[in-house]
């Protein structure tokens, strides 16, 4: 469901829009955390599927992190450096939005920590229907 900048303005908070459509951050530890029930996190823009609750891992950061998100396919990656450091920029495969950063001090089995924007995901339990 890809929607219009519009129409995202109007379905999104002004921080999630600020995050997702501008590449903002919100603060650490701003966002509650999701609960350890199983489900999905989906993209709070189009409700791509993005990463697995079973993937979700305690950083200490402040954002939610994930070592994989549900295929490889789900995401796209590109090079950051608007704070004069590289860094790898995830966003949505599917409508684009900009989710967060993957960096690569996470735990096994990938060891990456997909360090994402609690207001860029929707989280759905594994026994709420789609």
């Amino acid at each position: 469901m890809k929607r219009t900048p519009a129409q995202l303005k109007l379905h999104l908070s002004d921080l999630a829009y600020k995050v997702t459509q501008k590449g903002g951050t919100e603060r650490a530890f701003s966002h509650d955390d999701f609960s350890g029930a199983a489900g999905v996190f989906h993209c709070i823009c189009c409700a791509a599927p993005l990463f697995d609750m079973a993937a979700k891992f305690d950083s200490g950061t402040g954002w939610p992190s994930f070592f994989q998100p549900v295929s490889p396919e789900a995401v796209q990656e590109k090079a950051d450096r608007k704070l004069f450091v590289k860094r790898t920029e995830i966003s949505c495969a599917e409508c684009g939005a900009h989710l967060g950063h993957v960096f690569p001090d996470g735990p096994a089995p990938t060891g990456l920590r997909y360090c994402m924007n609690g207001v860029a995901l929707d989280f759905r339990p594994a026994d709420q229907p789609s």
